[in-house]
């Protein structure tokens, strides 16, 4: 039996949410940048893919977004218009977002919430000066925190 803690690997790992917004990949760009203050660190449009398979980019397609990286806070996020059929859903889970204040944390919430649904209202908790949850205009679900 192996002694704990078990290192995995040599080097440190971390995850990076993948969304796939189906076909509004650059509005969502648009607005995690000026509601959210990320930074676009990559977009790559299909039509800039050497030789895709058959069937990959739909008719229509080429000028959507195939990969996208944006910063918010520390945290790398990574984006794609996907197959852009007409089905944007995500579902089974959330993403949590700490922030380092209770006027931050009202900013970032109001931003979400415009154009989405509020799942809880954020307030106070009695684990944090401010916690809520949202489903944001693209139906991405997120957890809003400010710790103690």
């Amino acid at each position: 039996m192996p002694a704990y803690p078990v290192t995995l690997c040599e080097a440190p790992w971390w995850f990076s949410p993948y969304l796939f917004f189906d076909g509004r990949c650059e509005e969502a760009l648009d607005f995690h940048k000026s509601s959210l203050r990320a930074k676009v660190t990559r977009v790559m449009p299909y039509q800039d893919a050497p030789d895709p398979p058959p069937g990959m980019v739909l008719p229509g397609s080429e000028g959507k977004i195939m990969h996208a990286s944006f910063r918010l806070g520390e945290t790398t996020v990574m984006g794609s218009d996907g197959r852009c059929g007409g089905q944007l859903e995500f579902r089974g889970f959330s993403l949590s977002l700490t922030v380092a204040s209770e006027g931050e944390a009202d900013r970032v919430f109001a931003a979400l919430a415009e154009g989405g649904h509020v799942h809880m209202p954020l307030g106070t908790t009695f684990f944090a000066p401010r916690f809520g949850m949202v489903a944001g205009r693209f139906g991405v679900s997120w957890m809003l925190i400010v710790t103690r």
